[in-house]
């Protein structure tokens, strides 16, 4: 019986893997395809190919008898978690903290700037021959408002710094404080948003997140505030949002939506003051380099018996 690793990156392109013939493994290549590489019932370690959607994710998980581990190659694991409950109990969930970071909060900061700025118009003007000058908003002087402060949170809060914002507020699930200040918790969020020139979500999806920017949340802000969304698509209600800014009230950046991808002809490809990005805050040239170091790392750790880096779930 082998002990099977599946990677959806060929074994040779990743320095620093585990020796398979020191540690009585076989990595299996496997990045989505319709024919798997071996027996799914051998795979001890599983791990899941990027970009490819739920149901690729979690097709395989039903038929490993002997998984320990599936590693995300993503921030967010909510497509991956709904599919293992036929998994035994004691497989650990790990998301790929590390990885998205750096590209995650560029992008964050591409869409504030673009937004405030006005970029989309410029475009536009560009296109149609218009030179559109005016007075646009600035970042300087704005009260940002982080909801979600883990690792990309923060990220994102280290880019903000050079831009002179006035205040950067902070929200997790509970309050802790950090070197930058307070992390408040999420029971206290109605009483920050009116406070808000900017707010960006980054929460990861839960059910305690889904459809957290809803109609009630939404009313919070103020008038003329940005929202930005580099979460999940679900965690903003689209109808209550698309009232928002239909009405002129609100304006959004969006790399994820609900429905995703967004089907042509839906509202908010039109909608006023919404500009769109198609989900790649973590699709960067970053991406392959950390994600192979990733791999090693959790593989080094999982060989030796060591503890595994970003275990968010465990099956029970």
């Amino acid at each position: 019986m082998t002990t099977d690793v599946w990677l959806p990156f060929a074994p040779e392109e990743i320095p620093g893997l585990p020796s398979a013939a020191d540690h009585g493994l076989t990595y299996r290549f496997w990045d989505g395809g319709d024919t798997f590489p071996a027996d799914p019932a051998d795979c001890a370690f599983y791990v899941v190919p990027y970009l490819k959607g739920a149901e690729i994710a979690v097709r395989p998980l039903a038929g490993m008898a002997r998984a320990e581990v599936v590693q995300t190659l993503s921030a967010g694991v909510d497509h991956v978690q709904a599919g293992m409950g036929p998994l035994h109990p004691g497989v650990r969930l790990c998301n790929a903290r590390s990885v998205h970071e750096a590209s995650t909060a560029e992008l964050t900061l591409a869409l504030i700037l673009a937004s405030l700025r006005g970029i989309p118009r410029f475009v536009e003007g560009q296109r149609q021959e218009e030179w559109r000058s005016g007075f646009y908003p600035a970042l300087a002087d704005k009260t940002v408002l982080i909801v979600g402060y883990g690792s990309i949170g923060s990220a994102i809060e280290d880019r903000l710094a050079p831009f002179e914002c006035a205040r950067v507020l902070r929200v997790a699930r509970s309050a802790r404080d950090t070197e930058r200040g307070p992390v408040h918790p999420l029971a206290e969020l109605p009483s920050l948003l009116p406070e808000a020139d900017v707010v960006v979500l980054s929460t990861p999806l839960t059910e305690a997140t889904r459809g957290l920017a809803d109609a009630e949340f939404l009313a919070r802000m103020r008038d003329g505030a940005l929202l930005v969304n580099a979460a999940r698509g679900p965690v903003v209600d689209t109808k209550a949002l698309l009232a928002e800014v239909e009405s002129g009230r609100l304006t959004a950046a969006l790399d994820v939506t609900d429905p995703e991808p967004l089907p042509a002809g839906h509202p908010l490809w039109h909608a006023p003051g919404v500009l769109i990005s198609p989900h790649v805050g973590g699709s960067t040239s970053a991406f392959l380099p950390r994600a192979k170091r990733l791999l090693a790392r959790q593989l080094t750790h999982w060989t030796a018996g060591e503890p595994l880096d970003n275990v968010v779930y465990t099956t029970a």
